[in-house]
């Protein structure tokens, strides 16, 4: 039985994709489960133009990440905390600081659980972190510490 999947299945395939499964396991789990929907010709019209519109806004999504990115990569970002006289941090450098001095600063706001600090932040001066946006879309920008 042809039937095409609405969810991603495990061991089965992805979503919006056409599969061949046993009359009884589409009947049973996967329709009433709303994983899968009868492969009909109306049916495939209708999960064609489906993947359609996710593919525009996956392209449209795209395109704001590219935005992002530039904007990001075009000056390093200015993250202040308490330094000593010797230039050493007291305390730490977190993703929350970053994150809010990119709000501040470059106006987009990005959440700080896709911020990851690449450096070991014990000093003032510039340092590397890595913005996870998702679907392989890793960019890695630079940031400064400077005394507050």
């Amino acid at each position: 039985m042809q039937v095409i999947l609405i969810k991603d299945v495990d061991n089965l395939g992805s979503a919006h994709e056409l599969v061949a499964v046993k009359p009884g396991y589409a009947r049973n789990y996967l329709i009433p489960q709303k994983f899968a929907i009868e492969a009909s010709g109306s049916n495939a019209k209708i999960m064609e133009e489906r993947r359609k519109q996710l593919q525009k806004k996956e392209d449209k999504l795209m395109a704001e990440i590219a935005q992002v990115t530039t904007v990001l990569k075009a000056s390093p970002v200015k993250v202040g905390a308490k330094i000593g006289i010797s230039g050493k941090i007291f305390g730490s450098v977190t993703s929350i600081q970053i994150a809010r001095a990119i709000r501040e600063q470059k106006g987009y706001d990005i959440d700080r659980r896709r911020i990851t600090i690449l450096d070991d932040i014990k000093e003032a001066g510039m340092h590397k972190a890595s913005v996870d946006f998702g679907k392989d879309n890793l960019v890695e920008i630079e940031f400064e510490v400077v005394g507050e």
